[in-house]
């Protein structure tokens, strides 16, 4: 079975990882308060998601 002489160099490893990168997350305004908002997820401001209420958030207030 072969055995590798030595690890990788930084610039192989360097060019493997070069498409590896973070991606910004998309955002959108809120429908009901007009707030910033992740996609797809429940508006930490008022507690809509899709217009409708989603949280014990609405309660409280």
């Amino acid at each position: 079975m072969a055995c590798p002489k030595k690890k990788t160099g930084r610039s192989a490893q360097g060019h493997r990882r070069s498409n590896w990168k973070a991606t910004i997350p998309t955002t959108t305004a809120c429908k009901n308060c007009n707030e910033l908002k992740l996609s797809h997820t429940v508006c930490s401001f008022c507690g809509y998601y899709g217009g409708k209420p989603a949280s014990i958030k609405i309660e409280e207030e």
